[in-house]
């Protein structure tokens, strides 16, 4: 698997890159370098331990508790619940660790590990990189410190987690969503149960679809990453918008009356609205990444809103928005983190506030999504090229400015190096579709004969 943490902890194909040997030494190792970082200083450590339905996360749960438990760490379980489930919990319980395995959109073969630290957070990346380092040392032969007798870890089951979790997330809310009706798809992941429950106690008509996981459908041909399920179900029930998850529900995506996609993009200019007229958009600012749609930084700095871009990846918007002190930011994947009430990012928290607003103005879905027009967006990757000489090949650099040049100030041009693939991913936006392809095609060319 080469280096074992990635940007959202460790992913593999269940059984043959992630093993439930590999799942019991992260544990302990996890275990072990808290305990030298000073985390369980004083104290009897805990853990909080959840999972998505897969099957594989049935016995990657066992090896993840008996790891723990064999470090001396006592744990909860708290069952199939959303990664920012596990996370909230990990914060008001004061546990010491919480571990979460999913694989999130992934399809079913494939499983993850991510560890939270105490409060919920992500763990440091000094953090990871000692447990990987920690682990291998154990791995090839060092032997564990273990406890025995009373020093070994106790295992509860934490069945108050559905409860407090969705008390949690009505708590939140601005305002009931008496009236809407809603069209929940649940990837037949992780928010099957959580999701309905909280639209339906904030008052919602709920019809859900992708809500009977059997530990092998998650992700298939439904959620996030599938919404053709979800726009024939709004227009046929008459809904008035529909919300999609994917297996963790830490994604939240949208369809409105009409059955036409909400993206993440979208969502964002929509909340950070308004949170402004609220007064909770700390800064006036919003953080996005370098592949938000123009056509939402155009209305932001229309709106009077200051949009932040970082890195692809949730982990560098929430890296910026704790470091500066924002409120809201997200991804147009759907990653959406409200701050003040999540530590990472959580579709059902976005789903319910996205709803709770067009309940508030009774105005549609579309018509708040109307805020920003989404400019056409085109993206070629190319494979099997020196990704490392993106940023220094002078052939390709006159390209681009020809390139930026052609499209002013109605288009943009981003290239960029996969950080898991030998290619190169060249995005194109204009407001014309065609003009998006063109160039897009010449500058992948341009790519190949530079960079091949």
């Amino acid at each position: 698997m080469g280096r074992l943490f990635g940007t959202d902890g460790v992913r593999g194909v269940a059984n043959a890159d992630l093993t439930a040997e590999l799942a019991l030494g992260l544990s302990v190792a996890a275990a072990h370098v808290l305990a030298e970082a000073g985390t369980f200083a004083g104290h009897r450590p805990t853990a909080v331990v959840g999972r998505d339905p897969r099957a594989s996360g049935e016995f990657l749960e066992a090896a993840v508790v008996a790891g723990l438990a064999s470090a001396g760490v006592d744990v909860l379980r708290v069952g199939v619940l959303p990664t920012p489930a596990v996370a909230h919990l990990t914060g008001v319980l004061d546990a010491d660790l919480g571990v979460m395995l999913s694989a999130s959109h992934n399809a079913m073969p494939d499983n993850g590990i991510k560890f939270f630290a105490r409060g919920g957070h992500k763990l440091a990346d000094e953090l990871e990189d000692r447990i990987e380092t920690v682990y291998e040392q154990h791995r090839t032969g060092e032997p564990w410190n273990r406890p025995t007798g009373a020093g070994v870890g106790r295992v509860s089951d934490y069945a108050e987690g559905f409860d407090r979790y969705v008390a949690h997330l009505i708590g939140v809310l601005p305002n009931r969503l008496d009236g809407l009706k809603v069209v929940l798809d649940e990837a037949h992941g992780a928010a099957a149960r959580v999701s309905p429950a909280a639209f339906a106690r904030a008052g919602a008509e709920v019809v859900t679809i992708g809500a009977d996981p059997d530990g092998l459908n998650i992700n298939d041909g439904c959620g996030s990453t599938h919404l053709e399920l979800l726009r024939a179900a709004v227009v046929e029930h008459g809904a008035d918008l529909g919300i999609a998850h994917d297996g963790d529900a830490d994604r939240c995506l949208a369809v409105d009356a009409a059955g036409e996609e909400v993206d993440g993009d979208q969502i964002l200019a929509v909340l950070a609205l308004a949170m402004r007229e609220a007064g909770q958009l700390r800064k006036d600012t919003v953080v996005g990444t370098v592949m938000s749609n123009l056509g939402f930084k155009l209305a932001m700095e229309r709106e009077g809103i200051r949009l932040v871009q970082t890195a692809v990846g949730d982990r560098y918007v929430l890296e910026s928005m704790k470091a500066e002190g924002f409120a809201l930011g997200g991804e147009q994947s759907g990653h959406v983190i409200v701050l003040d009430h999540a530590t990472t990012g959580d579709g059902t928290l976005t789903g319910l506030m996205l709803a709770a607003r067009v309940a508030a103005t009774g105005r549609s879905l579309a018509e708040l999504a109307g805020v920003m027009q989404r400019l056409p967006q085109v993206l070629i990757n190319v494979p099997d090229v020196d990704k490392t000489r993106v940023n220094t090949s002078a052939e390709l650099a006159a390209a681009v400015v020809e390139a930026e040049h052609e499209l002013g100030e109605s288009g943009r041009v981003l290239l960029r190096q996969s950080g898991t693939e030998p290619l190169v991913r060249v995005m194109v936006e204009a407001a014309d579709i065609e003009q998006a392809r063109a160039v897009a095609g010449r500058l992948a060319d341009v790519v190949k004969s530079a960079l091949g």
